[in-house]
């Protein structure tokens, strides 16, 4: 079964996301649990919790459907100790509201090495989700490739094997593919066959197991132009015939597939694409 949704949002209180999502005709979505442009926030209430619950069980939202988003400031891979220490506690405060709400994933980007010295800030990004799962119980941190922009990490499969090679709890940890960062990153996904190259791939680099959700986004972007520019589906460089192959293959059942384009008001439309492609044998 396909998981396809949007990233909603949540104005008004975390328990208002799944009614968005509904209203696309999704059974998955994302949400910021905060305000994404912020270090601090209240804390989820009580009321905010229990609103979300009933609304996930009545509008029929299982939790492994749902892949929120940490908050845009925060970067684990930060060279200045001070400052990596301000994004840790806020990622462990990101994955705590994740833990009140029950659900399963917090989805973030691995940061910007800022000194431009990848090899020492992929350990430091495997150490911050080491201290995160130490403080928490149960929520999966999940590592989005990245696009390969400025000095970001994260844009090369190696990079997120390397990253998981040093968590402790292998349990606790997986990757959300974004496919506008991918062929940003170079990947190339328009083809007939890229996606079971692109696949196989990530299977020997890093284990298809540790796939735990996709953002379908076109590229305004050419292949390979580190450029993070996301576009409607069949609007961009990438064209339709990705999101079709991917809504038809099995092995990403079970997992979210969250649209983050540019238009929220044809959500519906691409989500309909989506789940018509998905019923061609």
């Amino acid at each position: 079964m396909k998981l396809i949704g949007a990233h909603v949002s949540a104005a008004g209180g975390v328990g208002n996301a799944p009614l968005n999502a509904a209203a696309l005709g999704a059974n998955a979505f994302a949400l910021f649990t905060k305000n994404q442009k912020r270090w601090l926030a209240e804390p989820l209430t009580p009321g905010s919790i229990d609103e979300f619950a009933l609304n996930m069980s009545e509008l029929g939202f299982s939790y492994s459907s749902v892949l929120p988003h940490d908050g845009y400031l925060i970067n684990l891979a930060h060279p200045d100790p001070d400052k990596l220490d301000k994004s840790r506690d806020a990622f462990v405060d990101e994955m705590r509201r994740c833990e009140a709400l029950s659900l399963k994933f917090l989805n973030f980007h691995p940061g910007s090495a800022l000194d431009g010295n990848v090899a020492t800030a992929l350990p430091r990004v495997s150490e911050s989700i080491n201290l995160a799962l130490g403080k928490t119980g149960s929520v999966a941190a999940v590592i989005e490739n990245t696009a390969g922009q400025g000095n970001n990490v994260g844009y090369r499969l190696e990079h997120l094997a390397e990253i998981i090679d040093g968590v402790e709890d292998k349990s606790r940890v997986g990757v959300c593919v974004d496919t506008c960062h991918a062929f940003a990153a170079g990947y190339e996904l328009r083809g007939e066959d890229d996606l079971d190259i692109f696949l196989e791939k990530f299977d020997s680099v890093i284990g298809l197991e540790y796939l735990r959700g996709m953002h379908l986004n076109d590229s305004k972007n050419p292949l390979g132009s580190c450029v993070d520019r996301h576009e409607s589906l069949g609007e961009g460089t990438i064209g339709l015939g990705l999101f079709e192959r991917i809504a038809r293959d099995a092995r990403l059942d079970g997992i979210p597939l969250i649209l983050e384009t540019p238009h929220p008001e044809i959500w519906s439309g691409e989500i309909d694409c989506l789940r018509k492609a998905s019923e061609v044998n």
